[in-house]
C-alpha cells in the first residue's frame, strides 16, 4: 500500500489549473494548425491570429481567454493507494491556489437563482473521482468556459433512433450555437448509460487525444465532423470550412428503452492538462 498525502494532490491541482490556462496541449495546437494551412482568406487569418494568441499566452503566461472557466477535475486513483487526508477539500485548496497564484478569473456564484455571490477563488471544483489498478493518482484538469458550456445538450432518443437522428441532432447543436461557443470547436458526444451517466461521458470525451478505439465509433466520429463542418460557420463563426477540430465519443450500455445522446460543447481554447502522482 502506497500512502500520499493530500497536499500533493493539492499542489497538482493548482500547477495544471495554471498551466492549463495559459498553455494549450499539443494536440490542440497541431490541430489548429493543421486547418490553417487548408483556410484562405479571412478564415485563415482568424486562425493565425488564434495560434498567435495561444503563443503570446504560453511566452507572457496571459490567460488563453478572459472566462478562466469552472475547473472539471478527473482522479483516477490507483487502489493500492491509500490518501492521507480529504481528497475533497485538497482538491478545492488546489483550484484556490491555482486561481490565486496564476491570477485567473473567480468566476464560480454560489447559489444559482437567488443571490449568485462570488465564491471569490472558484471552488467548488466539478469533482470525478474513478478507482483504477496500480498505486499512482492520475490527475486530469479541464477548465469548461461558461459561453461554450451554454450551448451544450442532452437528449433522450428512442431505441429505434439510429445514427441519422443522432447525427442531425449533433449537427443541430452546433448550428444553434453558432458563434456563441467560438469555434473551431471541439465536440464530446456521449452516449448511453442514463440521464446523468450521459452527460458525463460527453465531458470526459473532451479529455481524449485520438480517435474512438473502436472502428465502429472511429468512424462515425469522422462523419460527425464532416457533417459539423458541412454547416460552414467557421472560424469565430465568420464562415470557413473549420467548425469544429475534433469529435470525441465515449458510450456506456444502456436500458433497452433508452438512447441518451449528449453533446458537451468546447470552444477552440480547448484548456486540459493531466499529470501523475
Amino acid at each position: 500500500m502506497r500512502i500520499i498525502q493530500a497536499e500533493k494532490i493539492t499542489s497538482l491541482v493548482a500547477a495544471l489549473c495554471i498551466e492549463a490556462a495559459h498553455n494549450l496541449p499539443p494536440n490542440q495546437i497541431k490541430l489548429l494548425k493543421r486547418v490553417a494551412s487548408s483556410e484562405k482568406g479571412l478564415p485563415a487569418n482568424l486562425l493565425k491570429l488564434i495560434l498567435k494568441n495561444a503563443e503570446t499566452a504560453r511566452k507572457d503566461l496571459y490567460p488563453l481567454c478572459q472566462d478562466t472557466g469552472t475547473a472539471v477535475v478527473f482522479l483516477e486513483i490507483g487502489q493500492n493507494v491509500f490518501i492521507d487526508g480529504d481528497v475533497n477539500k485538497a482538491v478545492d485548496a488546489g483550484v484556490r491556489k491555482g486561481f490565486k497564484e496564476g491570477y485567473l478569473r473567480k468566476s464560480i456564484v454560489s447559489c444559482p437563482l437567488f443571490k449568485r455571490e462570488n465564491t471569490t477563488d472558484n471552488t467548488p471544483a466539478v469533482l470525478h473521482i474513478s478507482f483504477v489498478k496500480g498505486d499512482k493518482i492520475k490527475v486530469k484538469v479541464l477548465l469548461k468556459g461558461g459561453g461554450a458550456e451554454n450551448t451544450s445538450r442532452l437528449k433522450m432518443f428512442a431505441p429505434a433512433d439510429g445514427k441519422k437522428e443522432i447525427s442531425d441532432f449533433i449537427v443541430q447543436t452546433v448550428k444553434e450555437a453558432g458563434a456563441k461557443a467560438c469555434p473551431p470547436l471541439t465536440l464530446g458526444v456521449g452516449i448511453g448509460g442514463d440521464f446523468e451517466q450521459c452527460a458525463f461521458l460527453a465531458k470526459k470525451a473532451l479529455t481524449r487525444k485520438s480517435k474512438n478505439r473502436n472502428k465502429f465509433y472511429a468512424a462515425f466520429e469522422e462523419e460527425l465532423l464532416s457533417g459539423v463542418n458541412a454547416l460552414k460557420i467557421g472560424p469565430q463563426g465568420l464562415g470557413g470550412k473549420t467548425t469544429a477540430l475534433a469529435v470525441y465519443i465515449e458510450t456506456a450500455p444502456c436500458h433497452m428503452a433508452s438512447l441518451p445522446v449528449a453533446v458537451n460543447v468546447c470552444c477552440h481554447s480547448h484548456r486540459f492538462k493531466e499529470g501523475e502522482i
